[in-house]
């Protein structure tokens, strides 16, 4: 039987703070929001595992120590209005939802948007918006947000997103081609003004119908 608190306690430990994840108020929320809640329960021995766990449909969770990262680099207030492009299994909804006003995620998969509206109700749950489409080249018609997350890989990233920034704002984006991408932040510094940091090397599924470069046709 697997020691649910001391693998929590383990995956915080040898995963989470060696990707230079040092927030008290992260490492905190990871310790007190279970994350095998959110794991299909054939696979709840893995919840803690350093390895992306399917979640049918082709879409998988991202490892824990991307999800704790993510959310370190996005620097969350309580003002904050956030857009999560990928509900996936809900965990990084709620681990958003935690530290920022509201959170608006939307699922292109219906049957996973289900599933997590199932979750978090279970959760405290009453500022986040779960919608579902494809979100993958924007979302709001026009609406803007503090802080943006896509939780799959797209090989070209959409100006949509940038522009979808308020000033101050922040995007987190997984930019590139298997099997090298880069996890990056930009923020919005000025209207026209946007500033890039590359934050690490990783791998995700694509986000479905993502933005393709423009290839060459001879």
């Amino acid at each position: 039987m697997l020691n649910m608190e001391q693998a929590r306690f383990n995956m915080i430990e040898q995963q989470i703070r060696p990707c230079d994840v040092l927030e008290v108020r992260i490492l905190e929320l990871l310790a007190h929001i279970r994350r095998e809640l959110f794991v299909p329960a054939d696979k709840k021995e893995l919840a803690f595992a350093d390895l992306e766990i399917p979640l049918g449909h082709g879409a998988k969770m991202w490892l824990p120590k991307l999800e704790a990262r993510a959310l370190q680099e996005l620097h969350l207030t309580r003002t904050d209005r956030v857009l999560e492009v990928g509900t996936g299994s809900g965990f990084l909804t709620a681990l958003l939802s935690a530290l920022a006003a509201h959170v608006t995620s939307v699922e292109i998969v219906p049957e996973l948007s289900a599933i997590a509206r199932q979750i978090l109700a279970a959760h405290r749950s009453d500022n986040i918006t779960l919608e579902t489409g494809d979100a993958a080249h924007g979302w709001g018609n026009g609406a803007t947000y503090d802080a943006i997350v896509l939780t799959g890989s797209t090989p070209v990233l959409p100006e949509v997103f940038q522009n979808s920034l308020n000033i101050g704002g922040r995007l987190f984006a997984i930019v590139g081609d298997a099997p090298l991408m880069e996890a990056k932040l930009i923020t919005r510094v000025a209207p026209d003004t946007f500033e890039t940091v590359n934050i690490m090397e990783t791998c995700v599924e694509p986000l479905r119908n993502a933005e393709q470069p423009k290839r060459f046709v001879f």
